[in-house]
């Protein structure tokens, strides 16, 4: 298979697909105010052809802040797509159309992967996702736009997610995962007077969230928001950490990007050396795949805002580059599994 990638930093998607021909599967990243006619316009471009899409940037070896993005699949993938609605309240009510596009593209471990774009409560999407993918041991990879809109096959969804099943006809695909943080201390926090619905961590240990973690790393209510890219919090999962961004400071409470629970256990974790932990990535991935046909990868916005404010944004795409055809989405959370994560990366390997 191979991966194309077009742009156009002005949103003109002729511009952007440019090229492209023959496509089987399709994603394109477009701005808030060009998302509708976008959607519309590439149906008509590419009808019948499989297609994703959500309000988000992308890049290859530059960055696409405003303007429109198109990754699309070609030459020896088979794929569908479509929609899990109302996914705040019943996503499993839709759940068939995911199995029966399993059984459509006959979708198997070793050589399948599922990309997902949500527009939000991505757990319970995930959770749900997970109960058809399992089945046939398939993985997945995706992230949650902004805006609240996502489209699948020309049309656009709102409370929904949306999902590509592919299939690469000329060997493997396996997902990874790439976390730049680890432990900070032997902090250990039990949260309790949680808001699941609006992701709030009201206390930690029985005391104020915030005054918790101000009084550790000494910052101000306004310092919190960044220096949650130098210290999120994580939440041990088995043998992994899943990572929990700070979002804002709600009176004395904090508000995450992904939900906390009463009772959860949480830990504090600090940045690590994340050139190191990159080139160690790559080379974990081309010593599994010698041969590349492309990857495609999700990256948090909040790794993006620290690259880009440490300068490493353009050296970091430039290594990834070194796989061969990488391209992605900036996410405003991940998805890995049946895993919704933050401040990480997660992409996929075609071989």
């Amino acid at each position: 298979m191979k991966q194309f990638f077009g742009m156009s930093q002005n949103g003109n998607l002729s511009e952007a697909v440019n090229g492209l021909r023959q496509p089987q599967f399709i994603m394109l990243f477009s701005n808030d105010s060009q998302f509708e006619s976008h959607v519309k316009t590439l149906e008509k471009l590419y009808p019948n052809v499989p297609s994703i899409g959500c309000v988000g940037m992308s890049y290859d070896t530059r960055v696409v802040e405003k303007g429109v993005g198109v990754i699309a699949f070609y030459d020896g993938v088979s794929a569908a797509a479509n929609a899990l609605e109302q996914v705040s309240v019943m996503p499993v009510k839709y759940i068939h159309r995911l199995e029966e596009d399993i059984r459509k593209v006959n979708g198997t471990q070793n050589d399948t992967v599922c990309i997902d774009f949500c527009t939000g409560n991505d757990a319970c999407a995930l959770t749900t996702i997970h109960t058809a993918l399992k089945q046939k041991g398939i993985s997945l990879v995706g992230g949650t736009g902004d805006a609240g809109k996502v489209s699948a096959n020309g049309k656009i969804y709102q409370d929904s997610v949306v999902y590509g099943i592919v299939k690469n006809h000329n060997g493997r695909v396996k997902t990874y995962k790439e976390n730049i943080y680890h432990q900070l201390g032997n902090y250990r926090f039990i949260a309790s007077n949680t808001d699941r619905a609006n992701y709030i961590i009201g206390s930690l240990n029985g005391k104020p969230a915030k005054q918790v973690y101000q009084s550790i790393l000494h910052v101000t209510d306004k310092e919190i928001l960044t220096q949650t890219f130098q210290n999120p919090f994580g939440k041990i999962n088995g043998n992994d950490t899943c990572i929990i961004s700070i979002k804002e400071v709600a009176g004395n409470s904090l508000a995450c990007f992904r939900q906390v629970n009463d009772s959860d256990v949480l830990i504090l974790l600090e940045l690590g050396d994340y050139k190191a932990i990159t080139k160690e990535t790559i080379r974990t991935i081309c010593q599994e795949f010698p041969k590349r046909s492309a990857v495609f990868s999700v990256n948090c916005l909040f790794r993006y805002k620290l690259f880009s404010e440490k300068n490493y944004m353009q050296t970091y795409l430039n290594e990834m580059a070194a796989l061969g055809s990488h391209a992605g989405l900036v996410g405003y959370g991940e998805h890995y599994n049946n895993r919704f994560v933050n401040q990480s990366m997660t992409c996929v390997v075609f071989e």
